[in-house]
């Protein structure tokens, strides 16, 4: 033995020649006189192509799954029809002959209405949500106000103290509130659809009508400062020579951005240079990177908002007359910082307007001050839109749907009803022009339109009747007019909003039916599966390929005949899913005349599908939606508890024994999790968060840095009791769990210490040096558990050790080990194989662990918490199953993927956006890599699900001893009940989603469950495939170097 390590040829060599002179003993020499090496060459072979035919025949499932998402979600998340035209200077919306409250048509002098200012200055502070603007008055006696408060005191003074000069009012976003989303509907005055959330960190150009655009063609020269969003939306729009754009995603980053805005914006206001541009466009996002990383109730947020304080004073002492200066946030942030969803914390964000011209009004003088909160006089953000476009001269963005703003057209003494008026119905008059146009675009029948229309004709009416004497007509009659089409407003977006929400029935049918006629195949299949089953893969590879190959031919040639059914792409992705279902259906009957075992055969059987139909039937219930979290506890408690009552029955004292200790241990072990929350909105007030150190924040409170360092001393020493059952801690184990796994723990503990270091600010080390350390601590964590980790798994030997007992040496244990005489080292001795019992599930624990450190990484400290009771809880329940001899079952991958799902939400997610933790893409970055930086937030979102999935091949390869007949079949088995478990839940959501479409919580509920339990089901099938599925390869082969096939 060389290192403490055991000699595995020489092991091999003992074991074999014991066992030779045990078989000369039993005389059965004439059927294993070969050396294992002699005859192995063809079982080898027969097992590395039946393991690859797998991999493919499961990764066509996993193609099923992807084309039924993807034709659902075409039907259900529709993008609305964007129309080519574009506003012109010289053509107003109004008659041609209606031309007396028109501009000449010029940008010098204004094109639809005469311009008020010359220049703007356009600063987007991100995520200022409504409340950092105002005073603080407390609710209730003894409420104290939080870090947020009274930071950002300028807007609210100046609004007071120069109304004429200056307004603040709520800003209200639409949902989803993700800036790219947000900064569409600024510029465009359009509403959002909801599949565009999916690209808020890889935008595209905006190719509708839009301010920018519109100021390029009036030959402005626009400047932008900040967020790099804008450069994805308007590429090529912004001077070249003065515009900076910086990385918009480094949440962890509260500074870089913001002080190069600043940098630049302030030389750009001194008078020596307003001449090189016309537009100046800011975006900070201090304020909402603090909020995620800290949330708003920090002193960071403080520190940030008295930042931009002392920004904006500085800005209009250097404003002229003749520039106008526009400050807002884009969306708000809930109480942990975070947005997306549609809370209100997450749609109030704050506008103010300021004017050294001193044109701004109120409607009356009780509203001269600020709303003391966003509930008052909000004002939509398409609003912005018209508003900016007649304040600077411009025309209306063609498909706008926002009005204009009373503040900036009612005039010094808030009476210039007139101009108001004459502003409103020219947004409305481009209104109608857009709602026309649109209509002939879709096909529309006039009924979808005639309620506005008719609202249009009383509006005009009105305007003809005050037209008529309109020197002489009344502040009320203006007032009623523009009432009137204000109405019309309202009324239009009403209908724009029901418009849009049009589905294509039709292809979410296709892509419910693809995904059901999927889960009934995997079904058939699973049922079935046996080691003669595996034989005949390659006839139902073939049979499915024909039948795609049919198929594509046929859907193509469908779709060239019927081309206003599907488009040609469709029609072949439709005839490939429809081929291989027959062909892998007809090869199914062919080899078989009968579906075996496709009813449950045993209680343990029920459960499973009892858990899996009552979560798929409680998706139609938003209140289930909401508390799953908590139903799924009561699902994991009562398969402990019966796992209990099993056990206790057991004949053998000893697997009585430890079954019902290792379910009473599940059970504790699964309510300690639970104490991990994070709530949602929805949840409040019957919910307290302890994820993060309070309600309001995302950083974890000081206890909570010893948990990981607690799991480091523990976690490796638990994994080894279990290893130490089977006497399996031997060879390959020691070194990487006794060692190497624990030296990883102890460094991600130490990150994290290092991390709530930086964000308290303990320590006064140079910029950035702590970030350093962390990423390259960070680096090596990934590098010890992805790279050196994988390389072990797949070189690594058996975790067993030999052992040769002399006379009176005693005996072994035999569930742990094997024991054979060898009377060629004397004639009493014996071999003793420690771990021969559990050779296969002892190794393949390497993978899980390796993994389950990438995993720990990436969670916060109390996720730490949550993934290390699911690790203890893998164990307990293959224990659980070994026991009470359900390892062929289909409860263990069933309740595998109860855990994932439950753990889940123990780490501090929630199916809804608001709770992505988008800053675990730099845990070991400086900036936005691709596609590490993704790949990195989709191990911290489905890091339970991985370990979950990684552990389904272990149910039947726990307590395995070397030549277990029908492994690779147990393993397929198990891992088709796991694929069919989160198939079913997805496809429960999915049709849960397509009938409540029209339900008012579409959007806020079942939506994001539907997106989450699609990302779950292609997630875990990849991670079952082609990772638990490849890795039982190398694992398989280590053995039977060793023992044989």
């Amino acid at each position: 033995m060389a290192d403490g390590l055991p000699d595995y040829k020489s092991l091999h060599a003992q074991y074999a020649q014991a066992r030779r002179r045990k078989e000369r003993e039993q005389e059965v020499v004439s059927r294993r006189s070969q050396r294992p090496e002699q005859s192995s060459a063809p079982e080898e072979l027969r097992f590395k192509t039946s393991h690859l035919l797998l991999v493919v025949l499961f990764s066509w499932f996993l193609l099923l799954h992807v084309l039924g998402l993807y034709f659902f979600t075409k039907g259900f998340l529709l993008t609305r029809l964007v129309l080519d035209d574009q506003s012109e200077c010289a053509i107003s919306p109004l008659a041609p002959d209606d031309d007396h409250d028109q501009a000449n048509g010029s940008p010098a002098a204004g094109c639809w209405h005469p311009k008020s200012f010359e220049k703007a200055v356009v600063i987007i502070v991100d995520a200022l949500r409504y409340d950092f603007t105002v005073p603080f008055h407390p609710v209730s006696e003894g409420e104290a106000p939080h870090h947020f408060h009274n930071a950002l005191p300028f807007f609210y003074d100046t609004a007071v103290q120069q109304p004429h000069n200056a307004f603040l009012l709520p800003f209200i976003a639409d949902p989803p509130t993700t800036t790219l989303q947000r900064l569409k509907g600024l510029t465009t005055g359009t509403l959002p659809t909801f599949i565009d959330a999916g690209s808020n960190f890889a935008g595209t150009a905006i190719e509708e009508d839009n301010l920018i655009s519109q100021l390029r063609s009036a030959g402005k020269n626009v400047v932008h400062l900040g967020d790099d969003t804008w450069h994805s939306l308007f590429p090529g729009y912004f001077d070249a020579n003065l515009t900076r754009k910086y990385d918009s995603f480094n949440v962890w980053d509260l500074h870089t951005v913001d002080n190069g805005v600043t940098e630049h914006l302030i030389p750009l206001l001194q008078p020596a240079n307003t001449s090189r541009w016309d537009v100046l466009i800011g975006h900070y996002l201090g304020v909402d990177h603090a909020g995620h990383r800290y949330g708003p109730d920090h002193p960071a947020m403080t520190a940030k908002l008295q930042q931009m304080d002392a920004v904006f004073r500085e800005v209009i002492s250097l404003l002229d007359d003749s520039t106008l200066l526009v400050v807002m946030g884009d969306h708000g942030m809930d109480v942990k910082g975070d947005h997306g969803g549609e809370s209100f914390d997450e749609v109030q964000a704050a506008l103010w307007m300021y004017s050294k011209k001193g044109i701004f009004g109120r409607r009356t003088p009780e509203v001269v001050h600020p709303p003391a909160s966003a509930h008052e006089r909000p004002v939509a953000q398409i609003d912005l839109v018209p508003t900016l476009a007649l304040l600077l001269g411009l025309p209306i963005p063609f498909n706008n749907l926002g009005a204009p703003i009373e503040e900036a057209f009612l005039g010094r003494d808030g009476r210039n009803w007139e101009n108001l008026a004459v502003a409103s119905r020219l947004a409305g008059a481009q209104i109608k022009r857009y709602q026309s146009e649109y209509a002939k675009a879709r096909g529309l029948d006039s009924s979808s339109t005639a309620g506005p229309l008719a609202r249009w004709a009383e509006a005009t009416a009105k305007w003809t009747a005050v037209a008529s004497h309109r020197a002489k007509a009344s502040a009320t009659e203006w007032t009623e007019t523009y009432d009137a089409f204000s109405i019309y407003q309202r009324e239009t977006v009403g209908i724009c909003r029901s418009l849009w929400a049009r589905f294509d029935v039709a292809s979410m049918i296709a892509g419910i039916l693809i995904l059901g006629a999927g889960l009934v195949l995997l079904l058939l299949y699973g049922s079935r599966l046996g080691e003669a089953d595996i034989k005949v893969t390659p006839f139902l590879l073939v049979r499915i390929l024909t039948g795609m190959v049919v198929g594509a031919v046929g859907g193509s040639s469908l779709s060239l005949l019927a081309s206003d059914l599907t488009t040609p792409v469709d029609g072949v992705l439709l005839g490939c899913a429809g081929g291989g279902f027959v062909g892998l259906g007809s090869g199914m009957l062919n080899v078989s005349d009968r579906v075996r075992g496709l009813l449950p055969a045993s209680l343990w059987s029920w459960l499973a599908i009892v858990f899996t139909v009552s979560q798929s039937i409680g998706y139609a219930s938003n209140s289930y939606t909401i508390w799953e979290d908590e139903i799924l506890l009561y699902f994991l408690a009562t398969f402990g508890l019966l796992a209990a009552i099993s056990s206790s029955r057991r004949q053998d004292l000893v697997e009585r024994t430890l079954g019902t200790y290792q379910a009473v241990l599940f059970i504790l072990l699964t309510r300690c999790a639970s104490f991990s929350r994070l709530c949602r909105e929805e949840q409040m007030p019957y919910c307290r968060s302890t994820y993060y150190a309070s309600a309001n924040s995302s950083t974890s409170a000081v206890w909570q840095l010893f948990i990981p360092f607690l799991l480091a001393i523990i976690l490796p020493d638990i994994i080894k009791s279990y290893y130490r059952g089977t006497r399996s801690f031997e060879g390959a184990a020691v070194f990487w769990i006794g060692f190497a796994f624990r030296i990883g723990l102890l460094l991600a503990a130490v990150f994290w210490a290092l991390d709530a270091a930086d964000d308290g600010e303990w320590f006064t080390f140079g910029e950035g040096v702590l970030k350093t350390i962390r990423m390259s601590i960070a680096q090596l964590v990934l590098a010890i558990a992805l790279a050196a980790g994988s390389t072990y798994y797949v070189w690594a030997k058996p975790c067993v050790s030999i052992a040769t007992t002399r006379p009176g040496g005693g005996g072994s244990n035999g569930t742990a080990s094997a024991s054979l005489m060898d009377t060629d080292n004397g004639p009493t001795s014996t071999v003793t194989v420690l771990g021969y019992a559990n050779t296969h599930g002892s190794r393949y624990v390497l993978l899980l662990t390796n993994f389950a450190l990438a995993v720990l990484l990436l969670q916060k400290p109390m996720g730490h918490l949550s993934i290390g009771i699911l690790v203890w809880q893998i164990l307990c329940l293959m224990e659980i199953l070994d026991t009470n001899a359900l390892s062929g079952s289909v409860i263990g991958p069933v309740v595998l993927g109860l855990l994932g799902n439950f753990h889940f939400f123990k780490t501090g997610h929630q199916a809804t956006l608001a709770s992505i933790q988008w800053e675990s893409a730099f845990i070991p970055l400086r900036t936005i890599q691709y596609p590490w930086s993704p790949l990195l937030v989709l191990g911290n979102t489905y890091g339970a699900q991985i370990l979950a999935t990684l552990a389904v091949p272990l149910v039947v390869m726990w307590k395995q001893p070397p030549k277990q007949p029908g492994l690779l079949a147990n393993v397929a088995r198990a891992i088709t009940a796991n694929m069919a478990f989160h198939a079913t839940i997805h496809l429960a959501c999915t049709m849960w989603a397509g009938h409540l479409r029209r339900h008012l919580m579409l959007y806020r509920i079942f939506s994001p469950r539907w997106m989450t339990s699609g990302a779950v089901l292609v997630f875990c099938d990849v991670v079952a495939i082609w990772i638990g599925l490849v890795a039982v390869r190398p694992n398989a082969l280590s053995v039977a170097e060793v023992f044989g096939w």
